[in-house]
């Protein structure tokens, strides 16, 4: 009864919230695309957003410090993977560039950090594709900003910093995916089990994100069942950071809209409202 009494009032929340909310998502790779459950989830996902007035988009896959703002207009994507069909290079997503989101960026964080800018660098993999099956179009503003530091405290301030975008209509999202252990992976059937340390460090976060603690999460490299073979890097991880410092006003509003595993790896996806 209290479990369904949470999710009442987190459902009412949604509904009686002005702010535009925060998401963390696993991106996966270009052939998320082909996936026969995947695409669908993400795109009724969008369906149930109001349409963001811009994109912010923190992926696993730039980090460059000190914080650099990408292109704010349009140019080519960042093919950054190898050994796939060709197809997955051809693929184009021209939205709008957003300069003013990056002046209000640099803005937000403030004089006393160091803000870089890379004019020709498109959006990764990490950022664009799920963004073409959630924003198919291309019609939303999308500006990618690195990810400065893997340090956990790092990140969740600066996505407090961001916290005010939520006011104005843009949709921070932080690209990763809630396990990332491939190096540690024997059967890559999409549809293959779980192993161990999937399915525990991923029960490890719902649990703790359900709580709000806050806490315990930056304190993950000792409290998460796992991690050494979860993350062994942990880029794909800590953007969840960025979209948790952007909604510490209510940290236990984390809500899972996607769950289930992919090659066994967990693809658990959440709303910050």
């Amino acid at each position: 009864m209290a479990a369904r009494n949470s999710e009442a009032r987190r459902a009412v929340a949604h509904l009686v919230s002005d702010k535009t909310p925060a998401l963390y998502l696993g991106h996966g790779a270009p052939p998320l695309v082909d996936d026969p459950v995947w695409p669908t989830e993400l795109a009724d996902w969008a369906k149930a957003l109001h349409k963001p007035k811009a994109i912010l988009v923190v992926s696993a896959h730039w980090e460059a410090a000190p914080l650099t703002i990408g292109a704010t207009t349009t140019v080519p994507l960042v093919y950054d993977f190898y050994g796939f069909p060709e197809r997955y290079y051809q693929v184009t997503y021209p939205a709008p560039g957003a300069p003013w989101l990056a002046r209000r960026v640099r803005e937000l964080v403030g004089p006393d950090t160091p803000v870089d800018e890379e004019p020709m660098r498109g959006l990764d993999h990490g950022a664009y594709v799920p963004l073409t099956v959630m924003y198919p179009d291309a019609d939303i503003p999308v500006l990618q900003i690195s990810m400065p530091s893997l340090t956990a405290s790092a990140l969740l301030d600066l996505g407090t910093k961001l916290a005010p975008l939520r006011d104005e209509g843009v949709l921070i999202m932080g690209s990763g995916f809630m396990t990332h252990g491939l190096p540690f992976l024997r059967d890559f059937r999409p549809d293959a089990p779980a192993p161990s340390w999937s399915s525990e460090f991923d029960a490890w976060a719902a649990e703790t994100l359900a709580k709000g603690d806050v806490d315990m999460l930056l304190d993950y490299r000792r409290r998460a069942p796992g991690l050494p073979y979860a993350h062994p890097t942990v880029d794909h991880f800590v953007p969840l950071f960025v979209a948790l410092g952007a909604s510490l006003e209510h940290p236990d509003r984390a809500r899972t809209v996607i769950d289930g595993y992919f090659l066994g790896l967990s693809k658990r996806s959440l709303e910050f409202e």
